[in-house]
């Protein structure tokens, strides 16, 4: 299954994604999302992203630009153990592709998939409260700052609250 906007096409991440990823983990770029210049990591994290579509039968989207069907980023539904719900996550994988509205399209893409596919309801963003950027990503997308939680890795986290559909 794939999703389509207007610049994007969401489609569950394969192995050919790997090396955008690994680039991402790897760079300080990742550091709000457990990065970590270690490729062994890199690894084992992009296994939970493959195998986080077979434990729970959906998962986050890698993003594709439609000009050069390259992969930019990952967005969509993520529940990994460990977390107190389910949510949207997002990610842009390389700094290039900042600034331009693709996190926004495609979390706005997933988000409606979650809700309308999954019957999710008031879905959540969990962010580091360091992360401004993404802050400022759930504020343009209507999300409340409703309270925080602390992960056993991750650290302290806000939970940012996306509106009813």
């Amino acid at each position: 299954m794939a999703l389509n906007t207007d610049r994007l096409i969401l489609r569950a991440p394969c192995p050919a994604d790997y090396p955008a990823f690994k680039a991402y983990f790897m760079s300080a770029r990742a550091r709000f999302t457990g990065g970590q210049p270690d490729p062994i990591l890199a690894w084992s994290r992009f296994c939970v992203t493959l195998g986080h579509h077979i434990m729970r039968g959906y998962g986050v989207f890698t993003i594709l630009e439609r000009s050069t069907h390259s992969p930019i980023g990952a967005a969509g539904p993520f529940f990994p153990e460990g977390w107190p719900e389910p949510e949207i996550a997002w990610q842009i994988w390389d700094a290039a592709h900042e600034g331009k509205g693709f996190a926004q399209e495609a979390v706005l893409a997933a988000r409606a998939h979650a809700c309308k596919t999954l019957g999710w309801t008031r879905p959540a963003s969990l962010i580091a409260p360091e992360n401004h950027r993404s802050a400022a990503l759930a504020r343009r997308l209507d999300c409340t700052h409703e309270g925080d939680f602390t992960h056993p890795h991750f650290g302290l986290l806000q939970v940012w609250r996306h509106p009813v559909l």
